[in-house]
């Protein structure tokens, strides 16, 4: 991972500047925020790009990909990182490309594709647990994005949201088809879920922000909040 590379190559940078010791001490007690996964599938699986699907099952694409990140965590910790925020994939069958492309007729998520993602933090949920077991002096949580999401999906009205499916800045059926010009965006944001096809609004994602730092509105870290991380 290109990522894991620069990290790399950015405490080379620093120990060249301030000395190993120095360089250690600083990058063992930095906090490290990871959010790995949601391109993977986006971009890779769900577009079949390689005929991916016809090599693995969603469940082996799964374990693969666990795999790799779980060796990429190892790889940061190998470069003296010790406290880790790894984030879950969100519920990305919610999205309203994935309802526009899967023609969901009444704005129902698409239960294949967050079954799948379901799946895939479950199984990052307990490597992240085994692998802060296994490694001394580690500090790893893992926040369960899906999981905050859809308490909001469920929820959306007792967080003040009017708008499920629909995004802000898009066109097509739920605004799902392709982002909008910055000019035909909707005039009430704060109302919506979605910002575009893909991504949250800003409000969504303090309310994750909430939840990462402190389970404030659910609870979605494991095993604690970035809060007792840090304290």
């Amino acid at each position: 991972m290109q990522q894991v590379g620069l990290f790399t190559e950015t405490f080379q940078q620093i120990q060249t500047r301030r000395g190993a010791r120095d360089a250690i001490d600083m990058i063992s007690k930095s906090l490290f925020y990871i959010s790995i996964g949601s391109n993977d599938f986006i971009h890779y699986l769900l577009q079949n790009a390689s005929g991916v699907q016809s090599r693995y099952w969603p469940w082996e694409f799964n374990q693969l990909l666990v795999r790799n990140i779980r060796n990429e965590l190892k790889s940061f910790y190998d470069t003296h990182a010790r406290r880790m925020v790894v984030m879950g994939v969100a519920p990305l069958g919610c999205a309203p490309y994935y309802l526009s492309h899967y023609r969901s007729w009444n704005g129902g998520c698409v239960e294949a594709i967050n079954n799948m993602i379901f799946e895939f933090n479950t199984a990052m949920r307990f490597m992240v647990y085994e692998l802060g077991q296994e490694l001394p002096d580690a500090n790893i949580t893992f926040c369960d994005a899906f999981e905050g999401f859809m308490d909001i999906v469920k929820n959306h009205q007792s967080y003040g949201f009017q708008t499920v499916t629909d995004s802000c800045c898009g066109f097509g059926k739920y605004g799902g088809w392709f982002m909008c010009r910055a000019d035909f965006t909707c005039r009430n944001v704060s109302n919506h879920i979605w910002w575009d096809r893909f991504h949250p609004t800003d409000r969504v994602n303090a309310i994750l922000a909430d939840n990462v730092w402190s389970g404030m509105h659910s609870k979605m870290c494991y095993p604690v909040y970035l809060q007792e991380m840090v304290s």
